[in-house]
């Protein structure tokens, strides 16, 4: 009998029945997909999955501290079930004192929906979707465009279940599009993406015509050299360098002088005004359309999240308030040896802006740069938050309030810190998926940014 045959908390319940460690924390994932791919404006493969796994975490308190074991499996049978707490067990008692050791979580209500089935997604997510996505090839096809990319629809039911009496339970759909346009010629290209939780608020024809004016744009190409450009960079862009900027901002090591957000002789920047511009970088959980877990799901510690921390709350933060500084990442360890609140990071953000849109912002453009999206961003400098990586599938050259043409792609070198004091305009925030990002995070509202002098550092041959 495979695990599957039982429902989910079950499972979670025998296995904290069957530990004998002094604590014990039991996370079952059940995960169905859904997806479409299509190619030269045809449909090309579909499918459907489904999958399971359990996450067991292991504590034994010994004469210098708690130790922890984790041991995380896919497609556990019944006859797996008690090697696997076993195995989680072994691993906690062969393992030195955990440095992030906390009591397990306690006092928190039970969600009524624990004993629930799992929600589940299918090919019906697509129902409106893919009709749309038809009559979107038909029109590319007549206009002389080509059509590529993939959707993808995910649904995760996370059951977590500890021997101090939490039973919390958590539901989250994901769903990415991602369309590219093309020549039939292929020396043209143009991208664009959408995140959802349900495929009712993409537009495929909309998108279509996005991407063809932007083909069209492109017919006339300028040769442009490295240089600091006044740059307008799209929502998505800045959608991968602000969600960057979150996954380095860890109040332990800015407390030990290792980030951007150390001060200088010792401390963090947390009060320092980070921008001019009264900008507010926030996470909420319950941002409408960019719903996300409410308390923590730790499959393992880093320095970020402890597996300690399961369950705990995690409220609405401000990272940056009105432009300072007000929060950075911590558990409930490092927030006890850095004297900061503790403050989880939950998984979707939003950086509040203006009220004009990218189509005004370009208008007010005498002469500048309108990019498409980033690709393949890497760290270059932990201590300035320096990143590198490239253009995509589109730089536009405005003069005079119009775009007039497409340019060559560049590498560029820029600190997201950096940029948000030099920016000075944001747009109006909306939802939008990170190019480079996508495949790890996906909840994200963000408005365009004008920055006066981003520096394309050199000439990309990319498309």
């Amino acid at each position: 009998m495979s695990a599957r045959s039982n429902k989910p908390h079950e499972i979670v319940e025998r296995a904290l029945a069957l530990s004998r460690a002094d604590g014990c924390l039991v996370i079952a994932d059940e995960t169905s997909t859904a997806n479409l791919r299509w190619a030269g404006n045809a449909l090309t493969t579909n499918g459907v999955t489904r999958g399971r796994s359990l996450t067991v975490i292991a504590t034994v308190d010994g004469q210098q501290g708690t130790a922890c074991g984790v041991v995380s499996r896919s497609a556990v049978t019944a006859d797996e079930l008690e090697p696997l707490v076993r195995a989680a067990e072994d691993a906690a008692r062969g393992a030195g004192p955990a440095e992030d050791a906390r009591p397990l979580v306690t006092g928190v209500a039970a969600d009524p929906g624990f004993t629930d089935a799992p929600a589940e997604t299918s090919s019906a997510v697509f129902a409106d979707f893919a009709p749309a996505l038809g009559d979107a090839f038909a029109r590319a096809r007549a206009g002389g465009r080509e059509l590529y990319g993939f959707a993808n629809h995910e649904m995760v039911s996370t059951y977590l279940g500890t021997s101090t009496g939490l039973r919390l339970r958590h539901d989250q759909p994901t769903g990415t599009l991602e369309l590219n346009a093309k020549s039939p010629d292929r020396t043209r290209s143009a991208w664009a993406g959408r995140s959802t939780r349900d495929f009712k608020d993409v537009d495929p024809a909309a998108l279509d015509a996005e991407l063809a004016v932007r083909l069209g744009w492109a017919k006339r190409r300028v040769e442009l050299h490295a240089g600091r450009y006044e740059t307008l960079l799209p929502p998505t862009a800045v959608a991968d360098l602000l969600i960057y900027q979150l996954w380095s901002a860890s109040g332990r090591d800015a407390a030990e002088g290792r980030t951007v957000f150390s001060r200088p002789g010792g401390g963090t920047r947390i009060g320092e005004r980070l921008s001019e511009l009264p900008l507010t970088l926030r996470s909420d959980p319950d941002e409408p359309g960019l719903e996300c877990a409410p308390f923590v799901i730790a499959h393992s510690s880093n320095g970020d999240r402890s597996v300690f921390d399961n369950g705990l709350a995690a409220p609405a933060t401000d990272w940056i308030e009105r432009g300072t500084l007000r929060n950075l990442t911590t558990t409930r360890h490092s927030a006890a040896l850095t004297g900061l609140p503790v403050t989880p990071a939950a998984d979707n953000l939003i950086l509040d802006g203006g009220d004009r849109s990218l189509d005004q912002m370009v208008a007010d453009t005498e002469h500048g740069l309108l990019l498409t999206c980033l690709w393949y961003i890497r760290e270059v400098d932990p201590a300035t938050l320096l990143l590198t990586g490239l253009t995509r599938d589109g730089v536009y050259l405005v003069e005079g309030g119009e775009v007039t043409g497409q340019v060559n792609n560049f590498r560029f070198n820029e600190s997201p810190v950096d940029l948000l004091r030099r920016t000075t305009e944001a747009g109006r925030t909306e939802k939008t998926l990170p190019r480079e990002w996508g495949d790890w995070f996906t909840r994200a509202a963000m408005p365009p940014l004008r920055v006066p002098d981003f520096n394309m550092s050199s000439v990309s041959q990319g498309v």
